[in-house]
C-alpha cells in the first residue's frame, strides 16, 4: 500500500458515522449488509447513509455488489489488512516479527 491510499483510507475512516459504517460492515464479514439493514441498525437516514458509503467506496474499503434489485455492501477485508499492515510496518524499530503484539509496545522487546 502507498502513502496515498493510506491517507485516503484512513480520511475515510476518520468520520464517525463512517468508522461505524466500516465497523458494522466488518461484523457482517464476506455476507455483508444491504442498506436497508445497515439503515436500521445504525439508525441513520438512508440518504445520509449512501452518503457516507460512497466515501468508503471511493476510499477502497468497501465493495458494492448488486444482487437482483439489492445492492450488498462488503467490507474489503485484504484492503483494511493491507492498511493495518502499513501502520504497523515499522513497529518494534522496523523488526518484522511475525506476530508483534501492540500492546507489548511499550519497550518492545518481546515482540
Amino acid at each position: 500500500m502507498d502513502e496515498t491510499l493510506a491517507v485516503t483510507s484512513l480520511a475515510a475512516l476518520a468520520q464517525g458515522m463512517r468508522l461505524r459504517i466500516f465497523r458494522a460492515l466488518v461484523g457482517a464479514g464476506p455476507v455483508g449488509l444491504v442498506p436497508s439493514a445497515l439503515s436500521a441498525t445504525l439508525g441513520v437516514p438512508a440518504s445520509t447513509l449512501s452518503f457516507h458509503l460512497k466515501e468508503l467506496l471511493h476510499s477502497g474499503l468497501v465493495t458494492q455488489e448488486r444482487d437482483g434489485r439489492n445492492l450488498i455492501y462488503r467490507p474489503a477485508l485484504a484492503q483494511m489488512n493491507d492498511l493495518l499492515a502499513y501502520l504497523t510496518a515499522h513497529c518494534c524499530q522496523g523488526s518484522a516479527t511475525a506476530g508483534c503484539d501492540l500492546a507489548q509496545r511499550p519497550g518492545c522487546t518481546t515482540c
